[in-house]
């Protein structure tokens, strides 16, 4: 069990009861998730009410080419504390500090937006990274200035000293405000840009590929001493004691699994969970005729993975909950070897196998599943079982069932988390669509089986003949009994045009699997982007999805 100290007179965490006024800071760092990379178009434009803040240079305060390397010549005047709101910077748009800040202080004041707003309590938003950096680029050590880093990489650095010297001004608008300033948490967002070609990690842009046993245990050492230090050197300048925590998600990569292995080693460190089921950047447009990256997130996507995030703070730091995420127990194998029990760490129990909010992950063979709801078992040669069925037996427990009985010589381990990829249909033609789109018309109705996918908004189809392409769909229609599938041409890959009898296999951006908790944490925002999926309106749901792991032996 984790134990924490957290003096609330030191991190501005106090109730509404204590008048002084308090301004506590959330700072984070991170790559393109953390800085909005496509989350366009922004969501939360106006002041939310919530009473929470930013300084007026923005949310994402190290800007290049802009005393990057020395934020210590920043201009003052861009430091004034304003209502913290999303901005567009370029490619830059929505980030998680919103859904974030709203969401704990909400949390902490019973959901009452007046009692939230007359409370002298307010937290201040900053984030000091850039999109597409490596752990160490973002620490002390700064080596995004290495001359061993590609040119091209070369932005200026300074994203640590950065942060810090964001904490010094805000120390010093608190002064001017007769306000305390300390900072209540750290939120770390980064991982992908570490992940190596082969499922591991490279340190360095220089480096080889770590094995991947060495390659976890460099990054989870690397994440716990990059929190001390970040810790040691805030605390320096707020005057505050103790170790600072730090919040991080479950970067979709190896990466993933170190943080929480992190988590589990440092007490100061806490894994919210995976972002797998929040839309994805496809479904962001960020300039009249382009739409986002997969691997980045839409803006709705942003401000709900910030909400998550709000949530688990608040729990941790104001409810004192010894926190841990959906994740594995143990895997035991059953006495006639046909199927696997599995048992879970369940924040908010009964267990659910969600296939309505999400598409069911499948990859499926002539006689069953190679991975299923999420799952994919492995035996001890490599080879992949055949699953039949994934059940939700207990309010903590999982069934897995194989095709047939695990020889005797032969021992199991299971992973979690793996791509969406089924067999939609073949394509009879292919013709203009309306709005200079254009269509990819179907033998079959297919309809029912993408009503999740169109839920969330744009999905992937790929070819299984001919030369490779894909392309994301952006609307679906019944015509005469068949489905007609409509996309951009301009987004096909390297141009390349799909041809009739070509069989399709649709995909969803991210990897992920369908087991949930009944978490009913109700959000404060709602879906607001109306142009894609069909939830605008709808709250945010705040389960808890299962953490991404692999290797975990039965039994």
């Amino acid at each position: 069990m984790k134990l924490h100290f957290i003096l609330l007179a030191l991190t501005g965490l106090a109730g509404a009861a204590d008048t002084a006024p308090k301004i506590s800071g959330i700072w984070m760092m991170g790559q393109s998730l953390c800085d909005g990379s496509e989350s366009l178009p922004i969501v939360t434009s106006e002041d939310t009410g919530w009473g929470n803040l930013t300084f007026q240079r923005g949310v994402r305060t190290w800007l290049a080419k802009d005393n990057s390397a020395t934020p210590e010549l920043r201009p003052a005047e861009l430091f004034k504390l304003v209502p913290l709101r999303a901005q567009t910077n370029g490619g830059l748009g929505e980030t998680v500090a919103n859904g974030m800040a709203d969401h704990w202080q909400s949390a902490r004041f019973g959901n009452d937006k007046a009692r939230a707003t007359q409370s002298p309590s307010r937290f201040l938003v900053a984030y000091a990274g850039q999109g597409g950096r490596q752990i160490q680029e973002l620490s002390i050590a700064d080596l995004s200035t290495d001359p061993r880093t590609p040119e091209s990489r070369r932005h200026g650095g300074g994203y640590y000293r950065t942060s810090l010297d964001d904490a010094r001004r805000a120390m010093a608008q608190a002064k001017t405000m007769g306000a305390n300033f300390r900072i209540a948490a750290l939120y770390w967002m980064q991982g992908e840009g570490n992940g190596g070609p082969t499922g591991s990690l490279v340190p360095t842009r220089w480096d080889a590929e770590l094995p991947r046993p060495a390659g976890l245990a460099w990054y989870r050492d690397q994440l716990i001493a990059y929190r001390k230090q970040w810790s040691a050197d805030l605390c320096a300048i707020t005057g505050q004691g103790g170790e600072l925590p730090m919040f991080t998600y479950q970067t979709l990569g190896p990466a993933g699994e170190a943080q929480l292995m992190a988590a589990d080693a440092d007490q100061n460190i806490w894994l919210v969970g995976p972002h797998y089921a929040v839309p994805s950047a496809i479904n962001s447009r960020t300039k009249p005729d382009r739409h986002g990256d997969p691997i980045h997130l839409s803006a709705d996507g942003e401000r709900w993975w910030g909400e998550q995030v709000g949530k688990v703070m608040h729990r941790v730091l104001d409810r004192n909950e010894d926190w841990q995420p959906l994740r594995p127990r143990s895997a035991k194998l059953a006495t006639d070897r046909a199927s696997i029990l599995l048992d879970f760490t369940v924040p908010h129990p009964p267990l659910v196998l969600d296939t309505t909010f999400l598409a069911r992950q499948e990859i499926a063979t002539k006689d069953g599943f190679t991975s299923l709801a999420g799952f994919r078992v492995h035996d001890s040669s490599g080879k992949p079982l055949t699953l039949t069925a994934v059940e939700v037996i207990a309010s903590t427990q999982v069934r897995l069932r194989l095709s047939q009985s695990l020889p005797a010589d032969k021992s199991c381990r299971i992973s979690y988390g793996h791509p969406y990829a089924v067999a939609l249909g073949v394509i009879a033609s292919v013709r203009a669509g309306p709005e200079q789109s254009a269509d990819l018309v179907l033998t079959t109705s297919v309809s029912a089986k993408l009503k999740p996918l169109l839920a969330e908004g744009a999905f992937f189809v790929v070819n299984l003949s001919g030369p490779p392409t894909r392309v994301a769909i952006r609307a679906v229609r019944e015509v005469n009994g068949v489905t007609v599938l409509q996309y951009e041409p301009g987004e096909l890959r390297n141009g390349v045009p799909f041809q009739p009898g070509q069989p399709l296999v649709v995909q969803r951006s991210f990897s992920y699997g369908n087991l949930r908790d009944s978490d009913p944490t109700p959000s404060i925002h709602t879906f607001a982007d109306t142009t894609y999926g069909t939830r605008a309106g709808q709250p945010y749901p705040l389960w808890n999805w299962c953490v991404l792991f692999s290797d975990l032996s039965a039994d």
